[in-house]
């Protein structure tokens, strides 16, 4: 797959950034990993190979695809 840069909100080149896979449009998220034992607890229906990143809301309301 193929992935196209959207935006980051990040000021030195690290994490959090938003990116586009170019074949099937699906946006991939870089962030910080979420790690909180008590946040990780409230998440539903987790599955063994996926995992959550946190991000700023700005970042999704500034770059995100709106289609």
């Amino acid at each position: 797959m193929t992935l196209r840069f959207i935006g980051t909100t990040s000021e030195h080149g690290n994490c959090p950034t938003l990116y586009e896979r170019i074949e099937t449009g699906d946006v991939v998220v870089q962030g910080d990993e979420l790690t909180d034992p008590e946040e990780l607890a409230q998440l539903r229906d987790l599955g063994e190979r996926e995992t959550c990143v946190v991000i700023p809301r700005d970042l999704l309301t500034r770059f995100a695809p709106k289609e």
